[in-house]
């Protein structure tokens, strides 16, 4: 049973990850972000060429891979996304394309086939990061013998989230963020440069998930669609723990990957997805809020 939990409580790391930007930019500026979890995927795949190309170890694939999606999420906020703030559907088809862009990219290997070039790493096919030696091996925890790994994305993943809250609620970005998910408009009056603010959350909230795919690299294959199904986990998680809300984000993330690890293992992986859909039905109709919410959807 204290196997069976581990495994959730290492989903439920990954699938934090992926909410906490969601969380922060569609609180902060009400928006759709159907390319989150392509940022997921280039992640990963910044993780696959760091290795093949650079030599580096998964390790250090997490900051590099922090970088360059926190960079294409400032670059897109800045092009796309901010030309179309208060227009929610035009939003998610704009977003929805540049997700569509970015595996199309990567399958073509950003067109380089076109000339007969092809680049390791790239393409179709399905691509594999090696996880360091002293990550391989098993940690002996009250008696349990844990995956070393596993515990590895847990830890990073509780320091990742320690830094979210501390820029959250530490600091004057923070505050203005935070005053942003209340109202904006009255933020923009007293002086915040709203636009600016949410360039640099929406590049925080990429990185954020490029450093998720790095850790799923780890135990999965990497594949150019491998981030598709991951934005709706994500989604699934911000409205059942509450917009904008980082303490409902973490216990939202908690509970649906426990269920998902329980009731997968007992039964199958389809009862498993079933079981979470359930649970964020009932939460979303007993307390449409979400769990810890002080902003409405």
């Amino acid at each position: 049973m204290f196997d069976i939990l581990f495994i959730g409580l290492s989903l439920s790391s990954i699938l934090l990850l992926v909410a906490l930007g969601l969380a922060v930019t569609y609180g902060a500026m009400g928006i759709i972000n159907m390319a989150h979890g392509e940022m997921v995927m280039l992640g990963a795949y910044v993780a696959v060429l760091a290795n093949i190309w650079l030599g580096a170890n998964l390790l250090l694939a997490i900051p590099l891979a922090f970088v360059v999606t926190g960079a294409l999420g400032y670059a897109m906020e800045r092009m796309v996304v901010r030309r179309l703030y208060g227009r929610l559907l035009d939003t998610l088809l704009a977003t929805w394309g540049i997700a569509i862009l970015l595996q199309q990219a990567i399958r073509l290997e950003f067109g380089l086939v076109f000339f007969g070039l092809h680049v390791e790493g790239l393409g179709a096919g399905l691509q594999n990061v090696p996880v360091p030696g002293f990550l391989q091996a098993t940690l002996t925890v009250f008696g349990q013998e844990l995956n070393t790994y596993r515990l590895f994305i847990v830890a990073v993943t509780v320091v990742l989230t320690v830094l979210t809250w501390h820029v959250l609620y530490r600091t004057a970005l923070g505050m203005k963020v935070r005053a942003i998910i209340r109202n904006p408009q009255m933020a923009a009056a007293c002086g915040i440069d709203v636009r600016q603010t949410n360039s640099i959350t929406f590049a925080l909230g990429s990185g954020l998930a490029g450093v998720a795919g790095v850790l799923m690299a780890g135990f999965r294959s990497v594949s150019p669609d491998m981030g598709a199904t991951m934005v709706v986990d994500g989604f699934m998680v911000v409205v059942t723990g509450g917009v904008g809300s980082l303490l409902g984000t973490v216990a939202a993330a908690g509970i649906l990957g426990e269920i998902n690890a329980l009731t997968a293992i007992t039964f199958n992986e389809i009862t498993g997805r079933a079981a979470v859909l359930l649970v964020v039905i009932l939460v979303i109709l007993l307390k449409p809020a979400g769990l810890f919410s002080f902003k409405g959807r």
